[in-house]
């Protein structure tokens, strides 16, 4: 990014947003470990490169909200309308209680930090992300998680039909493969968010 282009990001009305980032989506031994996510989500370094994000934005007083897809067992109450949703119950993913659900090691929530439960790939449809944001006062949210060309971009446009400014962090993400990442980063989400890797909006939150 060239100096004339540097961000400007005000942590104190910024929440950092970790999606997904629990073992069944992107860890070996996970419901989705064939799928490819496990390789890409370690070429993208993505866990390391998400931790630091979220340190330094607790260390500018940005709130740091993650967000988990949980399932309750026998997938119960999850309705079952599109394939995504049938994948879910098919490979008994994300399971309350489970390893599966948890967090992957590196990336659990630490004491200040915020937990949103969904049970649809849109981080705000049906959840209380939303108002806690407008309660936080925030109006630029960064979206960290997996997988990129799924819950990301939900969130992504959802967030942005809100009204708020948006941040996708571009090694901060990740999912099966590179086509689908740059199918994402490069297209689809090109008019709702602006792009930067994780250490360029760390220094954005530090001014």
């Amino acid at each position: 990014m060239t100096a004339d282009k540097m961000l400007r990001i005000e942590p104190l009305k910024t929440a950092l947003i970790i999606q997904d980032m629990q073992n069944d989506v992107l860890s070996e031994g996970g419901a989705w470990a064939d799928s490819g996510a496990p390789l890409h989500a370690k070429s993208q370094n993505i866990v390391a490169n998400v931790a630091l994000l979220a340190a330094e934005a607790r260390r500018q007083g940005a709130p740091v909200i993650h967000v988990h897809y949980i399932v309750e067992p026998g997938a119960v109450g999850l309705k079952l309308n599109a394939p995504l949703f049938k994948g879910v119950k098919d490979v008994n993913a994300l399971v309350r209680g489970t390893w599966g659900a948890a967090p992957v090691e590196g990336l659990e929530p630490v004491s200040g930090d915020f937990i949103v439960e969904k049970i649809r790939m849109n981080g705000f449809f049906g959840t209380k992300l939303e108002i806690l944001l407008h309660g936080l006062g925030v109006e630029t949210v960064i979206i960290t998680g997996a997988w990129t060309n799924m819950s990301v971009e939900h969130s992504a446009r959802h967030a942005a039909d809100a009204g708020f400014e948006v941040f996708v962090a571009t090694d901060g993400t990740s999912t099966v493969n590179d086509d689908w990442q740059r199918a994402s980063l490069e297209y689809a989400l090109t008019n709702v968010a602006e792009m930067a890797s994780c250490g360029e909006i760390a220094a954005a939150l530090r001014g």
